[in-house]
Formats: structure tokens, sequence, C-alpha cells
């Protein structure tokens, strides 16, 4: 039997919950590998020519800093390019933060998708079981004394089908939320951190300094 025809059996046996679990599956597999993608394409997680630019502003080398930050594709590349231009630019800080939180709110788009689908899923699972049970004990009752175990314990396993169905799309779809929020955890700590270092280096650059007037000796006679 191919794969195709497996899955239509599985559809026939366990209803219309089947049916929509798999549905909901096709469109979190998609969720999933949409939001594995926008990571990639971001950079999250791969901040090795930030972070040498951020090294090299704090000590102090304004030029280093500036060419590894132009090696960056990472979506916080930007705003850290705005933040070491614009020192001086009033209400900078916040404005940066508010960019930094919406970049980030644009990585943490489909979660609530994928939490409703991990906690809904074992429900509707749990809900064709509950359907199933009653269509096993209609048919035990309609048998009336002619009862035959193999067709109790037959609907059982069918209606149970509809919980496993639910549980595998569940699993999988609570672990890929887990390690994207992770990632997006991370990454908040990590713009703070970048863009605070930009706004308070420990060192400055000694062309940003102000100039330093030796009084100027009088000479009389």
């Amino acid at each position: 039997m191919n794969p195709i025809d497996a899955l239509g059996e599985i559809v026939n046996l366990g209803g219309p919950v089947i049916a929509i679990l798999l549905v909901i599956s096709v469109l979190t597999l998609g969720v999933a590998l949409y939001k594995i993608w926008q990571f990639a394409v971001s950079g999250v997680g791969r901040h090795r020519h930030l972070s040498e630019a951020l090294a090299a502003w704090d000590a102090g080398d304004r030029q280093t800093a500036r060419t590894r930050l132009a090696e960056s594709r990472s979506y916080l590349a930007p705003l850290l390019k705005v933040a070491m231009e614009e020192r001086d630019m009033p209400g900078l800080d916040d404005r940066l933060d508010a960019e930094a939180g919406l970049a980030l709110a644009g990585l943490e788009r489909g979660f609530r998708f994928l939490d409703t689908v991990a906690q809904l899923a074992p429900l509707l699972g749990l809900f064709g079981t509950v359907l199933g049970m009653i269509e096993a004990f209609q048919s035990l009752q309609n048998a009336g004394s002619s009862v035959d175990p193999s067709l109790l314990a037959g609907g059982i396993w069918v209606a149970l089908l509809t919980t496993a169905v639910g549980l595998a799309v569940a699993m999988p779809t609570s672990m890929v939320l887990a390690w994207l929020e992770s990632r997006t955890a991370g990454e908040r700590v990590f713009a703070d951190k970048a863009l605070r270092t930009v706004a308070v280096p420990s060192r400055t650059d000694p062309a940003d300094a102000a100039p330093d007037f030796a009084p100027l000796a009088s000479n009389h006679g």
C-alpha cells in the first residue's frame, strides 16, 4: 500500500476529525518551514560580524566597527548603523528600541498559531475518541444479545486513532515552537546589549574627544 492509500485509509477510519487534523498538520508544517526560512534569512543567531563590530566599537576603534558592520547581513545591522552614525540625535535610543521591538515582533509572527495547534490538536484527538467510543457502544447496544467482542475492540482502537494523530501533530509543533521562542529570546537579549553598547561604549574614539588646549605661556621681555 502506497502512502497516499494508507493516508486515505486512516481518514476513512478516523472520520472528519482525522481529516481536520491532517489539514492542520499541513498548515503547521508550512508555518514552521516559513519561520525557519525567515530566521535563516534574517541571520538569527549568526552575529559574528556584529559581535566583532561591537567589540571594536567598545574598544574605541570606530573605523573597524563600521567595516565589520557593513559585512553583516543581520536584520540588526541597519539599526546599529543608525546608532553609530546618529549618536547625537535626540530621542534616538527610544526610537531604536521601538524599531528593534518591531523587528522582533516580526520574528514572533506565527507563534500564536503554532501555540494554538499545540494545545488544540490533542483536544481534537480526544474529541474524536469520544465520538468513536459513543459509536462503538451504540453498535454494541444494537447487536443485542449476540455481542461480538471483536466489534467493541475494533471500535475502541479506531476511536483511539484520533487521539494518536492529535498527539502526533501536537508534540512536534510544541518542540518547534519552543525552539523558535528560545532563539527569539536570545535575539532580544543580544539586540538590547548591542544597542546599549553603541550608545554607551567603554572607550571613546580619540577623534570624538574634545580637543585639549594647553594654556599659552606669556613671554614678557
